[in-house]
């Protein structure tokens, strides 16, 4: 999930296949961000400034890592299907 792959050297089936997986990886995203959402509201009314920020930095870390990862493969799909005759 978090390295970062070039997807222009990879064939379509490969893109697919990777896709796919992300796709799948989805729920498990979701499950991490709301998981740091629920610890920073709670670290904001319980604990402290500085845990709340952290676990805000972790869960959009996660969210926009994702998030770019399916988008590039997603550009790259559609690049190569309106290239293709």
């Amino acid at each position: 999930m978090l390295s970062k792959k070039d997807y222009s050297n990879m064939p379509l089936e490969d893109l697919l296949a990777e896709e796919k997986k992300l796709k799948s990886q989805k729920i498990l995203t979701a499950v991490l961000v709301g998981f740091f959402l629920g610890v920073a509201v709670y670290a904001a009314t319980h604990k402290g400034f500085l845990t709340t920020i952290a676990m805000l930095i972790f869960a959009f870390a996660i969210g926009s890592n994702y998030s770019k990862s399916v988008k590039s493969i997603e550009a790259e799909i559609s690049r190569r299907n309106t290239t293709q005759p």
